[in-house]
């Protein structure tokens, strides 16, 4: 390739599932995931003949807070309009969209420009197996948000991170489940290149169902487009899709513009005006906001944690909901949550943690030395496992309360030194790396109670008494 330079430009379109008991212009059920296929529906979804859509006001006030969350300009008078096109998923041969005057304007996430976020209709869903098609009804008119990002990301990662905060926001504020495997949260990513400070030839990438496959198909994508035109030819605007197996983008058909479309505003819905709602006024709703993500990962900074343990806390909204019931307990003590964090994101893990009061506990005896950290390992491992149980009662039923009598472990002491002569020798010889075996050989000998400090400063002071 030559050494000229070529500038990535990325815009994300991700469509959510919106979290409602009913579908968006009708009162068929909201369920499209395990409900046998065609069940969920009425004639409203099925667009039969002479049926009416009645706007879905939860769903209206989902894309609400969200573009709240983002600092976004909500709209004051909004419409909905015709996305005409034909496909068997679309029942009326047109979705219901918003096009010209979307509920959202502006905003941002992850420093990431935000373009507009609107509200829509899903369509049904096509299968295809064995020579036959078939199309279940129950996802056709499911509430269906989608943000359209400003072209403003230049690489696969920070497209990645976008899309796991937007899915961590759209869960905190309970809009959407955004599940990727399940389909509640698609992301297409629009991807040029240029030589220059114009914009390429863009090209649509859709099937991405993992953040994962969002960073791979852009960096491919990249790659490819950049080899093309390094090799004479030219990008074309098309949309693509995503073959996770052969980790490679391949074309499925010309990209439409807007006008092929057809948009014009829908007959069959009233127009809003979101001023004349006063439970949507911006200072309501954002009065009536959870803690953000962003939010909740600077107050864990403050109480001591690492950068990386505050995100990885804030990520999983039930660990988040589980740590702070565990900083309540432990009264906000700075070392205290150190610890606890440490064990429930290393040990503890994607498990499902012990009963806070028996943790917090826990956490207490590892802060004075009543447990090595070694031995509140197993005791965690039984509270995880025995519900109800205590943490002091785990260690001193199963011999793990750590011993700090300096008396009691002199003895162990004496007798490690004894019995690892040769290596003493080394030491008093001035090897002193050789002190931490001696050490691990003085926890061995304790079953793993004895207190590591203790026993080191012992080992020193035996070892100085018998050079001497």
């Amino acid at each position: 390739m030559s050494e000229k330079k070529y500038s990535p430009t990325i815009g994300l379109e991700v469509h959510a599932e919106l979290a409602t008991a009913t579908k968006m212009f009708c009162d068929s059920p909201n369920a499209p995931e395990g409900a046998e296929p065609n069940t969920n529906i009425c004639p409203v979804c099925l667009a039969h003949p002479g049926t009416l859509p009645v706007i879905n006001r939860v769903a209206v006030e989902h894309v609400l807070r969200v573009g709240t969350a983002l600092g976004s300009n909500l709209a004051d008078y909004t419409e909905f309009d015709r996305k005409s096109y034909f496909y068997p998923d679309i029942p009326k041969g047109y979705q219901i969209s918003q096009y010209e005057y979307p509920l959202v304007q502006g905003g941002s996430l992850n420093d990431v420009a935000i373009t507009r976020v609107h509200l829509e209709e899903d369509t049904a869903r096509s299968s295809h197996a064995g020579g036959s098609s078939l199309v279940d009804f129950n996802r056709a008119g499911v509430p269906l948000m989608e943000l359209v990002t400003e072209p403003v990301i230049h690489d696969a990662k920070t497209a990645g991170d976008f899309a796991r905060e937007l899915q961590l926001l759209l869960r905190t504020l309970g809009a959407s489940h955004a599940n990727l495997e399940k389909g509640e949260m698609r992301i297409e990513a629009n991807i040029s290149v240029s030589p220059n400070d114009t914009f390429g030839t863009k090209v649509e990438v859709k099937n991405l169902n993992s953040f994962r496959s969002v960073e791979r198909a852009i960096a491919y994508e990249i790659d490819r487009q950049i080899a093309l035109i390094e090799s004479g030819g030219s990008v074309s605007q098309e949309t693509r899709g995503w073959d996770e197996g052969g980790q490679k983008t391949f074309s499925q058909r010309v990209k439409e513009g807007s006008a092929d479309y057809r948009y014009f505003p829908e007959p069959d819905l009233p127009k809003l005006i979101l001023s004349d709602m006063a439970d949507w006024k911006r200072e309501v709703l954002a009065a009536a906001l959870p803690e953000l993500p962003w939010e909740k990962r600077a107050r864990y900074a403050t109480l001591g944690l690492k950068t990386e343990e505050a995100a990885a806390l804030a990520e999983d909204l039930e660990r988040a909901a589980y740590f702070d019931m565990l900083i309540s307990h432990l009264e906000e003590d700075a070392s205290a949550l150190k610890i606890a964090a440490n064990y429930l994101l290393n040990d503890v893990g994607e498990a499902t943690p012990p009963r806070v009061g028996a943790f917090a506990e826990l956490v207490r005896m590892i802060g004075v030395g009543d447990v090595s950290s070694r031995g509140a390992k197993d005791v965690l491992k039984f509270l995880m496992e025995e519900e109800g149980a205590s943490a002091r009662a785990i260690a001193e039923r199963e011999g793990l309360l750590q011993q700090s009598d300096p008396e009691a472990l002199r003895g162990l002491v004496v007798s490690v030194l004894a019995d690892h002569a040769g290596v003493a020798d080394e030491y008093r010889a001035g090897k002193q790396s050789v002190l931490q075996f001696l050490v691990g050989q003085g926890m061995k000998a304790s079953k793993g109670a004895g207190n590591p400090a203790l026993i080191r400063e012992l080992m020193v002071e035996e070892l100085a008494k018998s050079a001497s």
